[in-house]
């Protein structure tokens, strides 16, 4: 008899248990749900920043190329940055860009 109310008390535990835990599973599934917005967002911003990065790189590249450098002195920093921008406008007006 003593067996028989522990095995019917089990199974109700079991059920309760099931019972409680069965709204956290749905709940954790709809936050997946709504958290891939989110993942597609970051894609997006870190996709930008990537663009951005390899443009400003492109930007810098060409400047160098033109004569700045930015680990040298930097007692005149504006006129050597301008006589650069300066030389690669030529230069693309030049080739026909």
């Amino acid at each position: 008899m003593l067996t028989t109310r522990v095995t019917a008390l089990a199974a109700a535990a079991s059920i309760v248990i099931a019972a409680l835990t069965a709204p956290v599973a749905m709940a954790q599934s709809t936050d997946t749900a709504a958290s891939t917005p989110k993942q597609v967002q970051k894609a997006q911003r870190k996709t930008a920043r990537k663009a951005i990065r390899t443009k400003k790189n492109a930007e810098l590249k060409t400047l160098e190329k033109n004569g700045y450098q930015p680990g040298s002195n930097q007692n005149n920093y504006p006129q050597n940055v301008q006589d650069a921008e300066k030389k690669a406008a030529t230069a693309k007006a030049a080739s026909g860009q």
